[in-house]
């Protein structure tokens, strides 16, 4: 592979659409990032973004929701009528069936925010006289992100996780016979007429959880926001405190041949999330459904081989197998000297490949971007070999 044919990654975020695109660099490069060396020039003037507080009241991951269908129309009970004709006979029409309410992924939503708390279909219309049928409910399409499990009660009754996936959510009643539906030999005069029938309601709960390629892992303040910015135009929130992140977000990084990888930066997991201590759960569902994950550590801490170890054990806690994914372990902060100090003795611990870089600096973030595409193209023949239908973005 020739480096200088990669390309700087396009924008996309859990919150935000398409981010803005930095200047090309005048040498070819692996990756054009904004980073330490390129604040000389200045950035053109771009709306102000939202901040990490008010952007948590956007996000939803979680939400339950009535769904009830629309009812049919009631049949129509009449008698044809006109000059010279007596008896015309019955001629009522049925009632037009109600709507279905049918959830439906949309690429364009990123949370469930949008999502209310409950939705009525369309009613179907009343029969009418001179065979009239009414008119049927329209759908009520939800748009719904992709990732979205459904459940009722404890079941998963859906797992919408591909482009255009569609669930009947509720179904919508039956129209119901007007009395033309009873004519027969026996009985010439019908009168009778049947109402339309109501709409299923259920009551489901949705939540969504995160699609990507990857998966950003590590705990608060290994700096993983920073990473996710340095190889993508994604912008999370970055400051020096704890859980600065409170929300995921996902980076695409694009490569030669129109390949993209989805990296998403998960919330800082703490020790015992998996028994659900801070916002263990709310934090480790959006991990389960990453196909490969990066190991991020903080390399500037005492005996950062501890943190691998620490990890691998509350995922494994979390759903049993979560821990054996592929995995690359990425050790940050490499730019400080004390972190520099401790990689030779975290290699000879983990006793495999460790990606050494600075977030910051942008040094060495070539190999990590390589060890990404090997992933995802390993990945990707698992996939045709198992007859999987792959990730697309």
């Amino acid at each position: 592979m020739i480096l200088s044919r990669l390309f700087s990654a396009r924008p996309w975020t859990v919150f935000e659409g398409a981010g803005r695109r930095l200047p090309r660099r005048a040498a070819p490069r692996l990756l054009s990032v904004g980073r330490a060396d390129g604040a000389k020039h200045q950035e053109p003037p771009r709306k102000k973004l939202l901040s990490e507080k008010k952007l948590k009241r956007h996000f939803v991951d979680q939400r339950r929701v009535l769904v009830r269908g629309g009812n049919g129309g009631a049949g129509a009970s009449c008698f044809h009528s006109e000059p010279r004709k007596e008896f015309g006979g019955p001629d009522g029409g049925d009632g037009g069936n109600g709507g279905h309410v049918i959830l439906r992924v949309d690429q364009q939503v990123k949370s469930l925010s949008s999502v209310l708390s409950q939705y009525q279909g369309f009613h179907g219309e009343d029969g009418g006289s001179k065979n009239c049928f009414g008119r049927g409910g329209a759908v009520l399409y939800v748009r719904v992100p992709m990732g979205t499990l459904v459940k009722e009660g404890n079941d998963i009754v859906a797992d919408l996780s591909h482009p255009g996936d569609e669930y009947i959510a509720a179904l919508g009643g039956a129209g119901g016979k007007g009395n033309r539906f009873f004519l027969a030999n026996d009985n010439r005069a019908p009168v009778t007429c049947t109402p339309g029938q109501l709409g299923q309601e259920r009551v489901l709960y949705l939540e969504l959880k995160t699609m990507a390629h990857a998966g950003m892992v590590g705990f608060p303040n290994a700096g993983k926001s920073s990473l996710l910015r340095a190889i993508s135009n994604a912008r999370p929130a970055v400051a020096a405190y704890p859980f600065t992140t409170l929300n995921p977000h996902v980076g695409i990084v694009h490569y030669e041949g129109h390949q993209q990888v989805a990296v998403a930066d998960i919330p800082g997991i703490i020790r015992g999330a998996h028994r659900n201590r801070g916002l263990g759960f709310a934090f480790l569902r959006h991990i389960e459904r990453c196909r490969f994950l990066l190991l991020v550590l903080d390399l500037a801490l005492p005996e950062p081989w501890t943190q691998v170890e620490d990890l691998k054990y509350e995922l494994e806690k979390y759903e049993e197998g979560l821990s054996a994914r592929p995995h690359v372990v990425v050790a940050n902060k490499i730019d400080l000297p004390q972190a520099r100090a401790s990689l030779p003795l975290l290699r000879e611990r983990l006793g495999r490949e460790v990606v050494a870089l600075s977030a910051l600096t942008g040094e060495n973030l070539e190999q990590l971007l390589l060890r990404l595409k090997e992933l995802h193209d390993a990945d990707a023949e698992a996939e045709l070999r198992q007859g999987r239908q792959p990730l697309r973005w």
